[in-house]
């Protein structure tokens, strides 16, 4: 199973992830090494980075996913010191070392018929520490006896963070 999704935070962080999916057990797929690059064009400067260590799980019976990355797993800054003002002002990522999004996909889902479906998948989104409930748009894509999800989503780095760095 490959899953692709698509993460836009305010301050235009804009975060693409995708995911290589095993199977577990008949219903349970995992990801270990699943990608993320992030975007965000602030005002005074641009911050482009990425992560394979997305990992997560989708269990196809009961409809429900959870995946994780670690903040300080990003690499591809403009330089250090932008990395160390991302993990250290912004994130905070020691005292909070992950972001996560975990939930259930609203629209029953035919994972054995090929094709492309829309869904929404709702659940908690979590980022430095604070978790909020999101409803996200989806595309699910079943080809090939893999299985492609993508999305985009909004979501306020103020309802996570300061938006100023201390």
């Amino acid at each position: 199973m490959n899953t692709k999704a698509y993460l836009c935070c305010l301050l235009s962080l804009l975060v693409l992830v995708s995911a290589g999916m095993k199977k577990e057990q008949a219903s349970r797929y995992h990801c270990e090494n699943g990608k993320v690059q992030l975007k965000s064009d602030a005002s005074l400067e641009l911050i482009k980075a990425s992560s394979n260590k997305l990992r997560g799980l989708i269990d196809i019976e009961s409809q429900t996913f959870a995946w994780s990355v670690e903040m300080r797993s990003f690499e591809g800054f403009n330089s250090p010191l932008q990395r160390e003002h991302f993990n250290e002002n912004y994130l905070e990522s020691d005292r909070y070392p992950k972001a996560s999004f975990s939930g259930k996909i609203i629209e029953k889902v035919d994972f054995t018929q090929p094709g492309v479906q829309s869904v929404r998948a709702k659940g908690k989104f979590s980022i430095h520490g604070i978790e909020q409930e999101r409803i996200i748009k989806s595309q699910i894509e079943i080809k090939d006896g893999k299985i492609y999800v993508s999305s985009v989503f909004t979501v306020p780095i103020a309802d996570h963070t300061s938006p100023f760095p201390k």
